[in-house]
């Protein structure tokens, strides 16, 4: 049996645009390890297709892109795609990692506590950089890779079969990796803000529920 793995990918703004575009880097993995993956993008993100489509096809899997606060994450558009005390139910048994703000506090903390389910997220603001030369062509940002390659470690590492909490461990680490290879760099950062909001994004990534969990 197949399994499951489902994105919502909204493209409405520069930040949702980077994080679509980032996470695309991850499509191949998930193909080679065998999971079907389920792309909810642009106007599909919206919480009619995803509630239809959890409930029809089980995905074990959900990475979720979007804007958030502390009980909701968002899809098309801003429009609310998962809250808490609507359609939170829609996670038990699976692993969930939204690349959003805030949605750690309430939302992930009440998912993590159904039993056999993880959710991985930002309990403040995820902070990203990009430059404004490359919002056409956010995978070439080298600014913004400082911040999403470790994010999209949290998928990878799930994918290859390591637990949650390895995976959150290993995006941390690579979060610090950049942080020290900024510090010892020759060349100054043109933004003292590069090194703090990497250390910001770093400590804010957390893990709610089963910790062991694995795909």
């Amino acid at each position: 049996m197949a399994r499951h793995l489902l994105l919502t990918r909204p493209e409405h703004d520069y930040a949702t645009r980077y994080l679509s575009a980032w996470i695309e880097k991850v499509f191949d993995l998930a193909n080679n390890k065998g999971y079907s993956i389920i792309d909810l993008y642009r106007e599909r993100a919206n919480r009619e297709e995803f509630e239809s489509v959890i409930n029809k096809r089980n995905p074990c899997f959900l990475v979720i892109n979007g804007h958030g606060n502390d009980d909701s994450v968002t899809g098309h558009e801003n429009k609310p795609l998962l809250t808490a005390k609507v359609n939170l139910s829609l996670l038990q048994g699976k692993i969930t990692y939204a690349i959003s703000c805030r949605s750690a506090r309430v939302l992930g903390e009440e998912a993590g506590r159904y039993v056999n389910t993880a959710y991985v997220g930002y309990q403040e603001d995820f902070i990203l950089l990009y430059r404004e030369e490359y919002r056409t062509r956010p995978i070439e940002d080298k600014l913004a890779e400082l911040f999403l390659n470790p994010s999209n470690l949290v998928v990878t590492t799930l994918l290859k079969g390591h637990s949650v909490k390895e995976s959150v461990v290993r995006a941390q680490q690579e979060f610090l990796r950049n942080i020290q290879s900024l510090l010892t760099s020759k060349t100054k950062s043109d933004d003292s803000s590069v090194l703090r909001y990497l250390v910001w994004d770093m400590k804010n990534l957390v893990l709610q529920g089963d910790a062991n969990k694995t795909l």
